[in-house]
């Protein structure tokens, strides 16, 4: 299903009975993230998930930053007649949820970080490297992107998977204008965007789950140590071989603790 935000369209799906709970994916991924996840539990709850702008089966917008990604979160909250749900946030998706509180003044219940962009420091040094080479590398010839997405994608996990494994989260960024929106979305990636929260964070008081991969190579452990203590109302968990994509490498721990916590 498709919502028209002030930003641009947005692919969204609602499926499953019971409390509502909502689920944001992070960067380069997608809402379909989430789908084992949303398989085990579709009997038990009423889950709301979306592609971010830019992403997924998203409108490929030309600004797809965090600074407008919070308003789009917002737009769809009101469109639902969403109030107060409980939610799971992954990676960009954290960083989205946490500004829409901030900023938006967002209401939810219970809050679920996963691998959260919500610290500095963040971004790999291949994304600086886009961030100043964009137009280089929308001139890569095709082949060299997929296995450039495929490469980054794969460094995400710590578990063995193949291509066709990552076949799902690699697809959309595969056309022409998903390779645009593939270095696109990295080259807008700005860590001011955190920073101008960081200091605010304390002001959440939703009681809070952080789960943190302890092989997480994209943003180390020590990073969600940090975030646990910054925000009052939070309870932490590393969860053993995993790395940045917990959905591929720990689902069930993730299925665990979303039966436990909501």
């Amino acid at each position: 299903m498709i919502f028209t935000s002030t930003f641009g369209e947005i692919n969204y799906e609602i499926t499953g009975t019971g409390s509502p709970l909502l689920m944001i994916h992070g960067t380069p991924f997608s809402s379909k993230e989430w789908s084992q996840i949303k398989d085990a539990l579709k009997y038990k709850y009423e889950i709301y998930t979306y592609d971010l702008l830019g992403y997924g089966l998203s409108e490929k917008a030309e600004d797809v930053s965090l600074a407008i990604q919070n308003n789009v979160l917002c737009e769809l909250l009101d469109f639902w007649d969403l109030d107060n749900p409980d939610v799971v946030a992954h990676d960009f998706g954290g960083a989205t949820l946490l500004r829409s509180i901030l900023l938006n003044n967002c209401h939810y219940n219970k809050i679920m970080l996963i691998d959260v962009v919500a610290l500095a420091p963040w971004g790999s040094p291949f994304v600086q490297h886009v961030r100043k080479h964009e137009h280089v590398f929308n001139g890569i010839p095709d082949y060299i992107h997929k296995a450039m997405v495929q490469a980054y994608i794969k460094d995400a996990i710590y578990s063995k998977v193949t291509d066709k494994d990552i076949d799902f989260l690699v697809q959309p960024w595969l056309s022409s204008s998903g390779k645009k929106a593939f270095y696109r979305q990295i080259a807008q990636m700005d860590q001011k965007y955190t920073d101008e929260i960081e200091d605010r964070l304390f002001q959440i008081k939703n009681e809070t789950r952080i789960l943190w991969g302890e092989e997480d190579n994209w943003i180390p452990l020590k990073i969600g140590k940090q975030l646990h203590k910054k925000l009052p109302s939070s309870s932490f968990r590393a969860i053993p071989e995993s790395n940045h994509l917990m959905q591929i490498d720990k689902p069930n721990e993730i299925i665990k603790e979303i039966e436990e916590f909501f």
